[in-house]
């Protein structure tokens, strides 16, 4: 039992350290290992296999809205990416360039893609000609790399895995329409397939995606009270379809701009994930994308049938559909039960003896820690309650952390109080419209813009900064 406590006790308690908590959790929960190239990480299986679950999940929900996936290329020839000016201007810092092809100097510098508007323009242009060709609707599942000085791993990294959707339309109103369909898209998915509440809303002009008319955003709060955006989705009007000459003849023969979109998600979510639903023995993954739903221990497996009857409940429930992991391995039963509620399963079952003389087992959840039986001839319905139990439980959680860390203020004293007093969180207070207010607020408080909802409000008659007539409601915070 020494042992199995002290695997508990090597991680920090989230309210001693956070940052320390959450390193301490990706590196002995098993989801990464460091490279040997600086900033980017290696995702191990139990972290892939994440992954992979949010990959299937959100790419069944694109199939379902009509988008199908391609692949481009992972290289941009320069010329190609200054073809549109402001957008290569917000990503010039962090681009990285290939200058050298085997021993041969390269006549044109190739940028590793940062993201592939214009890769998907250029091809756009040679493949659209028609309103009949409209509208096209591609995702595409690949890595990225963006030079970040300063990396944690999932939330910010050299190289991350993300997708990235990219839409054409006939018209303005079409194009609106998907990225606000999108970005519910993505809301849902949080709500029901991480069980993570978000707020939506609209990116103020200067924190906007470079290059786009309008931005979208789904923003979480952290366990600790820090926003992170987990989704956005972009309406570039016809700026990139001029830029990249995208032209279609209409229903009436004239030849027309067309207009697009964007939108993605990233393996940023499995580090909204952990700081969500994780406590201080480790991950609590939510069921739908937990590597494993339930895994099954032996009690005394060295015990007459205690083996085979735990086999035979693994397979029962894999024909069931759920997604499960028998350790009949020699570790004891206490290292296993420690070493699970770190890797954050939704559900221990324990089979002993005594529980096969009863014919139940015992079903302890990851969430709370309770310990049920439960009778083997009703196991696969009391697994699937207990699962949708446990999803609803974590989401209720986090909602209660947003409405107890969400704070209304008239002014930045007042943001300054409570972010003093209560610690950090979301700040809803009146914003004038002025970006210089939006910058001083952010300088005086550390709390930048992080949307403006869709669901307005009056607080105040006043911006929270200048004290003028105030035009919209924000949701202001310090973010990762």
């Amino acid at each position: 039992m020494a042992g199995e406590k002290k695997l508990v006790e090597e991680i920090t308690p989230r309210d001693t350290d956070f940052a320390r908590w959450y390193t301490d959790i990706v590196k002995k929960a098993e989801l990464i290992e460091y490279s040997g190239v600086k900033g980017c990480m290696v995702i191990r299986p139990y972290g892939y296999a994440m992954w992979e679950n949010i990959q299937r999940l959100l790419d069944g929900r694109f199939r379902d809205t009509g988008h199908e996936n391609v692949y481009m290329p992972m290289f941009i020839p320069e010329s190609l990416l200054n073809k549109e000016k402001e957008h290569v201007e917000g990503f010039a810092p962090e681009v990285a360039w290939v200058t050298r092809g085997g021993q041969e100097e390269l006549t044109e510098r190739l940028c590793v893609r940062p993201t592939s508007e214009t890769l998907f323009c250029e091809h756009y242009a040679n493949i659209i000609k028609s309103y009949r060709d409209l509208p096209k609707l591609y995702n595409q599942w690949c890595s990225v790399v963006r030079w970040e000085k300063t990396t944690r791993p999932f939330l910010r990294s050299r190289e991350f895995l993300w997708q990235e959707g990219h839409t054409v339309h006939a018209t303005a109103k079409e194009a609106v329409a998907e990225t606000e369909r999108m970005l519910d898209v993505y809301a849902d998915f949080c709500a029901e397939d991480l069980n993570m509440p978000v707020i939506k809303g609209k990116k103020t002009e200067s924190d906007k995606f470079a290059g786009a008319v309008a931005t979208y955003c789904i923003e979480a709060l952290m366990h600790d009270g820090k926003a992170l955006q987990a989704g956005t989705t972009h309406y570039f009007g016809d700026g990139f379809a001029k830029a990249f000459d995208i032209k279609f003849t209409d229903k009436d023969n004239a030849i027309k701009y067309a207009h697009q979109t964007s939108w993605g998600v990233t393996t940023r979510l499995i580090g909204a994930i952990i700081m969500s639903h994780g406590d201080d023995s480790g991950l609590v993954v939510p069921p739908k994308i937990a590597p494993v739903q339930v895994v099954v221990i032996p009690v005394a497996q060295h015990k007459e049938g205690v083996l085979d009857k735990s086999r035979e409940v693994e397979g029962r429930l894999k024909a069931s559909g759920f997604r499960v992991k028998l350790d009949d391995s020699d570790n004891s039963a206490g290292w296993k039960f420690a070493e699970y509620e770190m890797k954050g399963v939704p559900l221990r079952l324990e089979i002993g003896p005594k529980d096969i003389e009863k014919n139940q087992c015992v079903v302890v959840r990851r969430d709370t820690g309770e310990k049920s039986p439960v009778s083997l001839d009703a196991l696969d319905g009391s697994v699937t309650g207990l699962l949708d139990d446990l999803a609803k439980n974590i989401y209720e959680k986090s909602l209660e952390n947003i409405k107890a860390r969400t704070y209304t203020c008239g002014s930045v004293d007042e943001m300054n109080a409570a972010l003093s007093k209560n610690g950090d969180g979301f700040i809803r207070a009146m914003w004038c419209g002025d970006a210089e207010c939006e910058d001083e607020v952010k300088e005086k408080t550390g709390a930048g813009s992080r949307c403006i909802p869709f669901e307005q409000e009056s607080v105040s008659d006043k911006c929270v900064c200048c004290g003028k007539k105030a035009e919209t409601l924000i949701y202001w915070g310090k973010a990762y």
